[in-house]
């Protein structure tokens, strides 16, 4: 999976926080997303050392009920572990294909997690340790990162769940013919339908914003439906 925090000098996140993000179920459709915030300043970018401190942080998972689409990132960058916001690393381009893919009215921040909740969209992880690379996570991580999502998902129930990583997807749940796009319905997740869409890191060179973006709007046509 990968933001001006609250509490503490310098915008840094408390030690203590909650496990997961939440909002109530106010029984009504998705909200329309508030106007973008007014930036105070500029927020203060991570040292060296910040993002050192970072490695192994857990953040917390963005979910409620009532969601359309709980997307799933493979594990939190360093900036996102320093900042405990998801997709938070710069380059990263899940805020922007989100935006241009219709789920979202503007680029949402990787802050504004309220927002993203009202629209009925939630993010987690497979892994919920940061690091610096996905490829620092070791095949029993993913593996046991696959049954945290399981349970994840049979808590929320979200309509759609979307893997944003289609090799962690593979190694998670030893689907080794998975592809792009939707899957077979399956038992684990049931009633849940899962997608799978690209990855949105930056180094992920096969998919340009407007291919990645292109991905995204399929999954919501589908959640539309």
């Amino acid at each position: 999976m990968n933001a001006a925090r609250p509490g503490g000098p310098g915008n840094r996140r408390p030690a203590t926080r909650s496990t997961a993000r939440t909002r109530p179920d106010s029984g009504s459709g998705p909200a329309e997303a508030p106007p973008a915030p007014t930036p105070i300043g500029r927020p203060r970018r991570p040292t060296k050392a910040d993002l050192q401190a970072a490695y192994g942080q857990p953040i917390p998972d963005t979910v409620g009920p009532g969601l359309r689409v709980l997307f799933c990132g493979i594990n939190p960058s360093l900036w996102s572990g320093w900042s405990g916001h998801h997709f938070a690393r710069p380059g990263n381009r899940f805020w922007p294909a989100l935006h241009r893919s219709g789920f979202t009215p503007r680029q949402l921040d990787p802050s504004e997690a309220d927002v993203l909740l009202a629209l009925g969209l939630g993010v987690t992880n497979l892994v919920n340790r940061a690091t610096a690379r996905a490829d620092e996570l070791t095949p029993a991580e993913l593996l046991a990162g696959g049954e945290r999502l399981v349970r994840t998902v049979q808590r929320w129930r979200p309509q759609w769940l979307a893997v944003v990583g289609v090799t962690a997807y593979r190694a998670a749940f030893g689907r080794k013919d998975a592809r792009i796009g939707p899957q077979p319905e399956d038992p684990l997740f049931a009633p849940t339908r899962v997608w799978v869409l690209p990855n949105p890191s930056g180094l992920n060179a096969h998919y340009d914003l407007p291919a990645l973006a292109a991905e995204f709007g399929q999954l919501k046509e589908a959640a539309e439906r």
